[in-house]
């Protein structure tokens, strides 16, 4: 035991002298803390980010407008675990406005791009308009519905970011133990678990997933479940190598001298020692499933609107690159590939670091 615990605190301490790996790890980090966090950061904390402003669809990233918000149903009490999971319930509506004033009774606004106005009583906003007006910043523009893209990106990563540890944990949680009992039992037993692993991979990955997903119905949990499930043949066949490799070693054998159970064998004394490349694949797995889960949401299987996903953003404003605006389509393309770029990048540094020959 002390031995194994100076490798890893070896491999610590030399995975902290790669630059590459540090700054993956720390974006990853930082991703994770705003997909958990986003509505608290999103300027558009409703529910799947889906305030409309119809009147500025399109408009370029920096673009500034005045926000009217009118009140619209009683307020309803809301819990702060409420907000931060699902965000706040839109009770009033927003219009953008190009100018307004203020008269003794209303208050009246111009259209934009128009030079209609309307006029609202006072009433309506408890005698205090100015209160009611925002000026707002896009950052990143508004799609083709007005809808905020920043905050739509913000909180499409929850469901990228989320995909991946749902779906390692589901391809971890089965492919495990069949390739321990695969490497360890052999024979008839891992003929079987081998022609299981066969199938499932002569499959192509994307066409198995949107059989599944059509199965379990459309939406994000069974993006969930369905990746997971077509993931886990990698992790097998890894296990099955590596356990193949080490039953052969002298502390198994002697576990089993001293009569030990196979179950206690295989996970209290064989998968602790293999667990340097189970760490390394699940971060390439990582990295696929938010790749899988973007082409799925392309294709209109995987998250459903209102519900923001990069893939989505990507399907519904690709066309727009043609037309002038590609940064509708770019935006989430380019934190598609910085978020699989820092996984891949992790899983490099993790198989260097865990490499006892090294």
């Amino acid at each position: 035991m002390m031995q194994q615990n100076s490798l890893w605190q070896l491999a610590l301490r030399k995975f902290r002298t790669k630059t590459t790996g540090l700054i993956s790890l720390a974006y990853i980090c930082l991703c994770g803390f705003f997909s958990v966090f986003c509505y608290l950061f999103a300027p558009d904390s409703s529910n799947s980010a889906n305030q409309m402003h119809l009147e500025i669809h399109s408009k370029p990233p920096g673009f500034e407008a005045t926000i009217l918000s009118i009140p619209g149903t009683t307020a309803q009490s809301q819990s702060s675990l409420s907000k931060i999971l699902f965000g706040t319930r839109a009770l009033h509506t927003e219009i953008a406005i190009d100018s307004y004033r203020i008269s003794t009774t209303h208050l009246i606004t111009s259209a934009i791009d128009s030079k209609l106005e309307k006029k609202y009583p006072l009433s309506l906003f408890q005698q205090q308009p100015k209160n009611y007006l925002q000026q707002r910043t896009f950052w990143f523009g508004t799609d083709k519905y007005g809808r905020d893209l920043l905050s739509r990106i913000l909180v499409g990563a929850r469901i990228s970011f989320f995909i991946g540890f749902i779906a390692v944990f589901i391809s971890l949680l089965v492919g495990i133990p069949l390739g321990a009992l695969a490497g360890y039992y052999g024979g008839k037993v891992d003929a079987f678990i081998m022609w299981i692993i066969n199938i499932t991979w002569s499959i192509p990955t994307l066409l198995l997933v949107i059989a599944i997903t059509l199965a379990l119905g459309k939406g994000y949990w069974q993006v969930f479940i369905a990746v997971g499930l077509t993931m886990w043949v990698e992790v097998a066949r890894v296990v099955r190598g590596q356990v193949m490799t080490t039953k052969q070693q002298q502390y198994v054998e002697a576990a089993r001298a001293l009569g030990y159970s196979d179950v206690r064998i295989i996970f209290k004394h064989i998968l602790p020692n293999i667990l340097a490349p189970i760490i390394v694949i699940s971060a390439a797995n990582f990295a696929a499933a938010i790749l899988i889960e973007s082409g799925l949401s392309f294709l209109g299987i995987g998250a459903q609107p209102p519900t923001p996903s990069w893939g989505a953003i990507i399907k519904n404003h690709y066309n727009y690159i043609i037309v002038g605006k590609p940064y509708l389509a770019l935006i989430p393309g380019m934190a598609i590939m910085m978020l699989v770029m820092a996984f891949m990048l992790l899983g490099n540094t993790l198989r260097d670091t865990l490499d006892v020959k090294g």
